[in-house]
C-alpha cells in the first residue's frame, strides 16, 4: 500500500512538471510611444490586462519588456490592448479618441494630429 502511494505521488509530480514545461513562456520587447511615469503605469496595466505576466516600460527608450504565456495570449493581443488605451505600438496605432482621453503629460507627439 505504501508503495502505491509513493508511486502515485511520483506520477503526479511528473505530470505537473511536464505541464509546466509545455507552458510557452516568452519574453519580448516592443516599442511603445509615451512620455512619462504615468504613461508607464497605463502601458504596463494594459499589457497585464491583455495577459502579460510581467510588463516594464522604459521612459527613456520607449521599450516595453513583456513576459507572457504564449498559450494564453500573444504579443499581437497585448499590442492591441495598449493601442486601445491610446498608445501607439510597433504594430498598432491608438485611436484619436483614446489618445485624446490621455492626461496632458501623456500626449506624446504623434503623426495623426
Amino acid at each position: 500500500m505504501k508503495l502505491s502511494i509513493n508511486y502515485i505521488t511520483t506520477l503526479a509530480i511528473i505530470a505537473l512538471s511536464t505541464t509546466n514545461a509545455f507552458a510557452q513562456k516568452r519574453t519580448e520587447t516592443i516599442k511603445v510611444s509615451g512620455n512619462c511615469d504615468m504613461c508607464a503605469r497605463n502601458i504596463e496595466k494594459a499589457a497585464k490586462a491583455a495577459g502579460a505576466n510581467k510588463a516594464k516600460w522604459n521612459t527613456d527608450t520607449h521599450q516595453l519588456s513583456i513576459t507572457y504565456n504564449a498559450s494564453a495570449t500573444s504579443t499581437d493581443s497585448i499590442q492591441k490592448q495598449i493601442a486601445n488605451v491610446g498608445y501607439d505600438t510597433e504594430k498598432y496605432t491608438g485611436s484619436m479618441d483614446a489618445y485624446n482621453k490621455l492626461h496632458e503629460c501623456c500626449k506624446y507627439e504623434n503623426k495623426r494630429k
